[in-house]
């Protein structure tokens, strides 16, 4: 390709109707292609050129979540989107203007797995990975290392919806409470026999399903370290129905099933070492106080997309695009309240918490703040050890941002509210959990530009250690206590 008094041979790689990448001997380089002139069969054609983005991983997203999102847009933009079944082993979708109108995007989406969906975007066969998982540290230098850029960071990932995994043991399992700690010990194999943990005597069968997505893989390496490497006898099966059915027929059995689909098995509430129950209710999952709820994602490498899948990336932050998602059978983004009279639980742990360092009169202030005032389910929590929000926070600010700019707000002040777990001075505790609650503010008035709209309130408040959610004993439970939660007046 010449351009000017350049001339760069390489692989074409990409084209969003104005930028070509290529692939060079040098690496990959993003070139004006207005004025080029180009030869080879990897050129594009401005005049017919169509625009395609591939979508490749979790079969949880691409087989139904993202179809339903893509007819929703087309909906909502006056276009039509016609499925194309003639390509083997993919999904795809081409929106055109109407019937008759030419094509104008191309939608393909490979379905495999997570790991799959990151393979393909690092060997530059997919444009967007579909994950039902955050990545491994592996993954993510691997992708930097293929020019991918970081893939943690803001822009490169797009929360879409909320899942969870639900513990279901067989029909005739007598125990019906598990500890999160159990749970690490039955899928690791340190447990082999339920007997070991009080329950029917009978040997751990972890029933699996080949269409995961990647769900599993998660919540192990969450619960088992890094690796996430499971030791239990595995029973594999073809889906999540086969999993689920044969684990309820099973003395031993055990199955991790999604939330909106947990078969005929015994359902297990989770619970901490400290007794505190943590049940898989659609509020919780929706806050990620539920410890097992999984982000359903997109990952996006730094390169430009076409103009209609920018605005298709932007869409997918609107009212409409929840709506769809609610419909799909995945709890989206939007905020739900949560009123006090529904949060009995935690209030009991808050008196049960109560000590030296956590007195009497500090309950009382939070029992008078959250009188006439309800929560809703956006949550913020930060990257371990980090100040910075995790990915799922930070879609929940652009989330929060656009309810704002679309008045969802309007009239009634909203507050921020930190909260924090209980390891070290009470009182350096409740600073950190301000602290976390002012940066919260600052996310949010960033995404509006610098300023809230007239007529807005967003106020900062901390109780640091007075309502936790999990107990303290485990590195997980203490990551679900450090959280900052959206609160608003009642109507």
């Amino acid at each position: 390709m010449r351009l000017g008094g350049m001339e760069v041979t390489g692989e074409a790689l990409g084209f969003d109707g104005t930028y070509l990448r290529v692939m060079t001997d040098a690496g990959e380089v993003t070139l004006d292609y207005r004025g080029a002139d180009c030869e080879g069969p990897g050129c594009p054609d401005p005049a017919t050129w169509v625009p395609e983005l591939r979508l490749s991983g979790a079969a949880r997203l691409g087989e139904l979540i993202l179809p339903a999102l893509v007819e929703g847009y087309a909906r909502s933009r006056g276009f039509l989107a016609t499925r194309d079944a003639s390509v083997p082993d993919e999904v795809d979708y081409v929106l055109s203007d109407g019937e008759g109108g030419p094509a104008f995007a191309r939608f393909a989406f490979r379905l495999t797995t997570t790991e799959d969906g990151i393979a393909d975007l690092i060997a530059r066969e997919a444009d967007v990975a579909m994950a039902a998982r955050t990545l491994s540290p592996d993954e993510l230098r691997h992708a930097g290392a293929a020019g991918l850029g970081d893939l943690s960071r803001p822009g490169r990932v797009r929360v879409l919806a909320l899942d969870a995994l639900v513990p279901v043991a067989g029909q005739g399992q007598a125990l019906s409470r598990l500890s999160l700690g159990d749970l690490a010990d039955m899928l690791s194999g340190a447990v082999a026999d339920w007997s070991e943990i009080g329950g029917t005597p009978a040997p751990v069968r972890l029933h699996v399903a080949s269409d995961d997505s990647g769900q599993l893989q998660g919540v192990a390496r969450r619960l088992l370290g890094r690796q996430g490497r499971i030791g239990a006898e595995t029973v594999p099966h073809p889906d999540v129905a086969a999993a689920g059915a044969a684990a309820a027929g099973d003395p031993g059995g055990l199955a991790l099933l999604p939330f909106e689909a947990p078969g005929l098995g015994r359902p297990l509430t989770l619970e901490g070492r400290c007794g505190m129950t943590m049940p898989p209710r659609s509020d919780a999952i929706r806050a990620e106080d539920y410890p097992l709820a999984t982000p359903l994602m997109l990952f996006l490498p730094e390169r430009r997309l076409a103009e209609p899948f920018q605005d298709f990336l932007a869409w997918l932050h609107t009212t409409d695009a929840q709506l769809v998602l609610r419909r799909a059978g995945v709890l989206g983004l939007q905020a739900v309240p949560v009123p006090v009279a529904e949060q009995g639980e935690r209030l009991a742990a808050a008196v049960a918490s109560a000590g030296p360092e956590v007195s009497l009169s500090d309950l009382q202030s939070l029992v008078g703040f959250m009188s006439g005032r309800v929560r809703l389910t956006p949550t913020f929590r930060f990257e371990g050890g980090r100040a910075e929000l995790d990915a799922v926070s930070r879609s929940q600010v652009v989330n929060l941002a656009q309810a704002i700019l679309d008045g969802a707000h309007d009239g009634r002040p909203l507050w921020l509210v930190g909260f924090s777990d209980a390891v070290g001075p009470a009182a350096d505790n409740l600073a950190l959990a301000l602290d976390r609650a002012e940066a919260v503010r600052r996310a949010v008035l960033q995404a509006l530009g610098g300023s809230l709209p007239e007529g807005v309130v967003v106020n900062v408040l901390a109780f640091g250690e007075a309502l936790p959610i999990a107990c303290d004993d485990s590195s997980w439970g203490r990551a679900l206590n450090r959280r900052v939660e959206l609160w608003t007046g009642a109507e």
